[in-house]
């Protein structure tokens, strides 16, 4: 058992370790140079345990500067997985600290994503010496987009936190969106829409969309735009729906496109009027009429279902509480 003097010894031995840290940019500068140098795997593991200490002796600015001057510097120099390790220790140092989700730090957040790499996917070859290649490119692009998936989702998980909007900030949304779109091998329509509903640039939206139904298979196009109508609905948000379509159907006809026609599309311009005037009879009877269309998407029942509690307060059947009540029914007549 240590006495209080042995104890006393040892406080006093590790306050000046503490408090002997240097100002943070002596270590950002000292680190810079061994990346310039081609040590980055060593300056990563510096960059690690000098924050820590920073973080330790509640030093969070510093540390988050360090962090922040680490995670460009390593994309900078092609460093992807190191670069997104150190983007998610700033945001989890941000976490750490109960830092408020500002403008201020919302552009550091977006100095480091602007710095993950957009290299396009190549989608073809010619000649069989182009597979290896082309596999090794789909390899870094998945790694590349994961990377600053993890990110980016940790970012939204702190603005959700310590911000002002409980689904996490919009300007994160729409970079994850963006993101996830330019650069993903294979393309996940949904994601990139729950993101972008979630933003705040639906031109870019209605762009983007635009973009995917000149590349899309046959059949693709209008269950994208349904998908998109129907994912700002089932928030409540009628007004972006509505102004979504406009706009689609204004870069559409700009680009002398054609515009999806199909039963689903018809759907959704019917829906969209329905809840302009706020008709339940309509509503149902619209979910009967083109149920084989709602039913292409398996998401789009669970969406419609959210969209009728938020405009008309219906509640959800339980389908534990159906099969309780048909056993009830069931007892009943053998009684």
């Amino acid at each position: 058992m240590k006495s209080g003097n042995q104890v006393r010894e040892k406080m006093s031995r590790e306050k000046p370790r503490r408090a002997n840290l240097p100002p943070v940019q002596e270590n950002i500068n000292k680190l810079e140079k061994v990346i310039s140098d081609g040590n980055s795997y060593g300056a990563q593991q510096m960059y690690k345990s000098i924050s820590t200490r920073y973080v330790s002796a509640q030093r969070c600015a510093e540390a988050l500067d360090l962090l922040h001057s680490g995670a460009c510097l390593q994309l900078k120099h092609g460093e992807v997985t190191c670069g997104s390790e150190l983007a998610v220790m700033f945001v989890d140092a941000l976490v750490k600290g109960k830092i408020p989700c500002d403008p201020e730090i919302v552009d550091r957040i977006r100095k480091i994503y602007k710095l993950f790499p957009q290299i396009p996917v190549p989608s073809n070859f010619a000649v069989e010496d182009d597979v290896q290649e082309l596999t090794e490119a789909l390899g870094a692009a998945k790694t590349r987009l994961q990377s600053c998936y993890s990110f980016l989702k940790a970012a939204i998980k702190w603005s959700a936190e310590f911000g002002a909007d409980k689904n996490g900030d919009p300007q994160l949304h729409t970079m994850l969106a963006e993101y996830i779109y330019s650069e993903s091998p294979e393309m996940d329509m949904a994601k990139v829409s729950y993101h972008f509903v979630r933003g705040n640039n639906l031109k870019k939206f209605a762009t983007t969309l635009v973009n995917f139904m000149s590349k899309c298979y046959p059949g693709e196009d209008d269950i994208a735009i349904a998908r998109a109508i129907l994912m700002y609905l089932s928030m409540g948000n009628l007004q972006d729906a509505s102004s979504l379509m406009e706009e689609l159907k204004k870069q559409v006809q700009a680009q002398e496109l054609e515009f999806p026609v199909s039963d689903l599309i018809q759907f959704i311009n019917l829906l969209l009027l329905t809840l302009e005037k706020e008709t339940l009879p309509l509503f149902n009877a619209l979910r009967v009429k083109y149920k084989p269309s709602i039913d292409r998407e398996p998401a789009f029942n669970e969406l419609v279902c959210d969209i009728a509690e938020k405009f008309y307060g219906m509640q959800r059947r339980n389908p534990f509480q159906d099969m309780f009540g048909d056993m009830l029914k069931v007892s009943d007549l053998s009684n």
